[in-house]
């Protein structure tokens, strides 16, 4: 099993340049820096949280601005790991979502910090951008059409329940199931692993790919 480090959108070749990092950081990579040929890899599982952040500059059509995000941030504790800067927060953005599914092969995806998103009335998913009255379906290449895009939402009721503490997909409450079935259906791609806290027992596996 290899475990990838930084985001998609964060690698030189297919990310959001200059705003990225010196390495690729698609799963494609992982190939070529262990030896291990692409055939010999069965599943490529996306680690995507329940709503979208990115550190320091760089465009962000679904960042938020209000009360929302900064409670985002404040609970899901968004801060780089490296340099400790302050996140930006924003809805969901399965445009790019889309295009990490694409750029890396992925089968599977795992959601976290789900949690987080507690006790919101309602909750955006960004299904598109608006650019010149013009509705863009698909990831633009370039950076500046980027810059001057506005997030289309599709919105979803909220959960008031804390969820910190279920243990089984089934016991999720209705509208956590429909969010994350609706992530499902917008990507094109099962999702595997959800997360409802920090700690290795709020994983919850729907799927378990290495079995």
């Amino acid at each position: 099993m290899f475990e990838g480090a930084q985001a998609t959108m964060l690698d030189i070749d297919h990310g959001t340049y200059p705003y990225v990092t010196s390495s690729n950081t698609l799963a494609g990579n992982a190939c070529c820096g262990s030896g291990v040929g692409p055939k010999q890899i069965h599943d490529v599982i996306g680690i995507v949280k329940a709503y979208t952040t990115r550190v320091g500059q760089g465009p962000f059509p679904s960042e938020l601005f209000d009360d929302i995000g900064d409670k985002i941030q404040e609970k899901g504790a968004e801060f780089g790991a490296t340099t400790g800067r302050r996140r930006r927060c924003g809805w969901l953005d399965t445009v790019i979502l889309k295009n990490a599914v694409r750029l890396n092969g992925l089968t599977g995806l795992a959601i976290t910090k789900l949690d987080v998103l507690d006790g919101l009335e309602s909750i955006n998913i960004c299904t598109g951008y608006e650019y010149k009255g013009e509705i863009l379906a698909e990831f633009p290449a370039s950076l500046k059409v980027l810059g001057d895009c506005k997030p289309v939402y599709e919105t979803l009721p909220g959960w008031p329940e804390d969820i910190c503490g279920i243990r089984k997909y089934e016991a999720l409450p209705a509208n956590v199931k429909s969010y994350l079935n609706r992530i499902e259906t917008l990507t094109q791609t099962p999702v595997d692993i959800i997360s409802v806290g920090p700690d290795r027992d709020q994983t919850i596996v729907l799927r378990n790919p290495f079995l």
